[in-house]
């Protein structure tokens, strides 16, 4: 999986691609939080749960199905209060929380992703892996660590910066 720091930034990134302006800083936490949503399933480690379960890490919580669900749910909650169509709240939702597990199938290691669930527990990956997997915990700042976060910033952080740039540009020259 890329770090939580990568996730993080490509919340943040598609927040301000996808927002009207002027956003509330509340969008951004928001973006975030949808971000990060997918890996609180490494809850699952302490828990005893398998790695390949249903309901272990890149299981359930990264499938097409539970980004679904969360999407209606932010939808039905949050478009009153960020005064956005609810159909526009949920879509984005939806792309920043599959974003999650699109990055996580680009990476070099795990068991795959369970996209499908609960119709087909297969995991999955891209043909084309470029992203260094990086460790969980306190490994995040060892050499493994640093290796990982060089290839997100290749990989991840410099397509992320050349879209928000591009869309920031052209705000600029309406």
């Amino acid at each position: 999986m890329p770090t939580t720091l990568t996730h993080s930034l490509v919340g943040l990134g598609l927040a301000e691609v996808f927002a009207i302006h002027p956003i509330p800083l509340s969008f951004y936490g928001l973006a975030t939080a949808l971000s990060l949503l997918p890996d609180l399933d490494v809850v699952s480690f302490r828990l005893g749960i398998p790695y390949r379960s249903r309901f272990g890490h890149r299981g359930f919580s990264h499938s097409l199905c539970c980004a679904a669900g969360i999407s209606v749910g932010v939808a039905a909650l949050g478009s009153s209060y960020f005064a956005v169509p609810w159909w526009l709240l949920g879509g984005f939702s939806l792309i920043v929380v599959i974003a999650h597990s699109l990055l996580d199938a680009l990476t070099n290691g795990g068991g795959g992703i369970a996209f499908f669930s609960p119709f087909d527990d297969g995991r999955y990956f891209f043909p084309w892996r470029p992203v260094q997997v990086s460790p969980i915990g306190l490994a995040v700042f060892s050499r493994w660590g640093l290796r990982a976060l060089l290839s997100e910033i290749v990989w991840i952080w410099l397509p992320l910066a050349v879209l928000v740039g591009a869309v920031v540009l052209v705000r600029r020259l309406r």
